[in-house]
């Protein structure tokens, strides 16, 4: 028996997997070769110690393994965005989140697991935590989910991102009773000028239209997007009418500042854009189709009227 343990320690010291155990005191018995290596600590530093925290978080807080001697897992959604018990049949569980590794000074993205051990009535003799580092693969997931979701010309959010958002903002406006506004924007005469300047330099200018747009923003909340081709639009929660416009307003002068000229315009020798904008109060009668039908309805009246012009929606 003697000797099986101390087999088993020995492997655990020499998995290549980051591993440490906890008596069922919250002790440090195993700190391993793998651990050192991830964390930057030594297994002497910690070894007979409840400071392994330190090699993880700047300030203390629980691991996992603690989770599992305290029994405290009613607490893990504070403790982890993402976690999950590992089979109905036993009694470990898995979890994941960001770490500023105070000693190595790296911040990695961790998957652990942490498992009870039980001695033959039952009790609790240790519980053992592996950990993997995972932050390549977790940048590689985040990259792809932020192209999903991008414009990949102007770097602002896409079409398919913004039906999907408007709709969840349409629901919290229900719930809050807070009116949404939406402005959409056209560039005047854009075919003229990518026919007269060169699709390059057309690209040139919507990066350079949309960078303004969003820096035409001032709150986190506020969310542009390139809806397609020469168009955007601005989704602002909480607006009203009056507040939109005042945004519309402001986006048209910082792109006139910008004088990019437009040679084959009718209008203007420089650029210029049409916006129309309307806002409602989301309802259950209604659907957020409402609002870019009142929007585009707008917009299509801007151009009506000559461009380079904003136009409210009648019907807000």
């Amino acid at each position: 028996m003697v000797q099986q343990q101390k087999f088993a320690v020995s492997l655990m010291e020499h998995l290549v997997t980051a591993t440490f155990v906890l008596d069922r005191d919250g002790y440090v018995v195993i700190w391993n070769k793998s651990c050192e290596r991830l964390t930057g600590v030594r297994a002497e530093e910690v070894l007979g110690t409840r400071d392994h925290w330190k090699a993880f978080y700047a300030k203390q807080r629980l691991c996992l393994a603690d989770v599992l001697v305290q029994e405290r897992t009613a607490e893990l959604d504070q403790l982890y965005a993402v976690h999950a018990q590992l089979s109905i049949y036993g009694e470990g569980y898995k979890a994941e989140n960001w770490c500023v590794m105070p000693r190595i000074g790296s911040r990695l993205y961790l998957t652990v697991d942490a498992g009870p051990i039980y001695d033959a009535h039952g009790s609790l003799i240790a519980v053992v935590q592996t950990i993997r580092d995972n932050t390549d693969y977790k940048n590689a997931q985040s990259k792809l989910e932020k192209m999903a979701i991008t414009d990949e010309l102007t770097g602002l959010y896409n079409r398919r991102y913004f039906t999907d958002h408007l709709d969840m903002e349409w629901r919290r406006g229900m719930r809050s009773r807070e009116p949404l506004a939406l402005i959409f924007l056209d560039i005047d005469y854009f075919k003229q000028y990518n026919d007269h300047y060169g699709h390059m330099v057309g690209d040139d200018c919507l990066k350079s239209i949309a960078t303004t747009i969003q820096h035409s923003l001032l709150r986190a909340t506020d969310m542009a997007t390139r809806y397609g081709g020469e168009e955007f639009c601005i989704l602002l929660p909480n607006t009203s009418l009056t507040g939109a416009l005042k945004v519309a307003a402001q986006v048209q002068a910082n792109i006139k500042r910008l004088q990019i000229p437009h040679a084959d315009s009718p209008i203007s020798s420089s650029l210029t854009i049409s916006a129309g904008v309307a806002s409602l109060v989301p309802t259950t009668e209604e659907s957020s189709s409402r609002l870019t039908s009142l929007a585009d309805k707008a917009l299509y009246e801007a151009k009506g009227r000559g461009r380079d012009q904003t136009v409210a929606s009648d019907t807000c």
